[in-house]
């Protein structure tokens, strides 16, 4: 596993979700306020596989646009239906000069993003 740089902060939407795919994996990554911070997920909603990057950004929780399935980003565990025990996988985050930089153990090949 290692730290890998995906895409430049000020490219991350404030309060939202920004799509990322690198390596095979497609990701959604949040950029926070209170306290301020960058949350990555994986981007597909377990339940049906719709786009959190694209959910709606209450807080600390994206709601999935497809069947509402509402996920706290700061756990992945999904607030909406609790005894699914469904979940998205979060990845550690740093940012490093300005950049977001994500520890993605099977991440290979190249960044693809807006």
């Amino acid at each position: 596993m290692a730290f890998i740089e995906i895409i430049p902060l000020a490219r991350c939407r404030k309060h939202g979700g920004t799509f990322v795919a690198f390596g095979g994996l497609e990701l959604a990554v949040f950029r926070l306020d209170d306290p301020e911070r960058v949350v990555v997920i994986d981007n597909a909603c377990p339940h049906a596989a719709g786009n959190l990057s694209a959910g709606d950004v209450e807080g600390n929780v994206v709601t999935c646009r497809w069947h509402h399935w509402k996920f706290d980003l700061d756990t992945g565990l999904c607030t909406e239906h609790p005894r699914t025990n469904a979940r998205v996988r979060r990845y550690p985050v740093e940012i490093r000069n300005g950049s977001v930089w994500v520890n993605l153990p099977e991440a290979r090949g190249d960044i693809i993003s807006p």
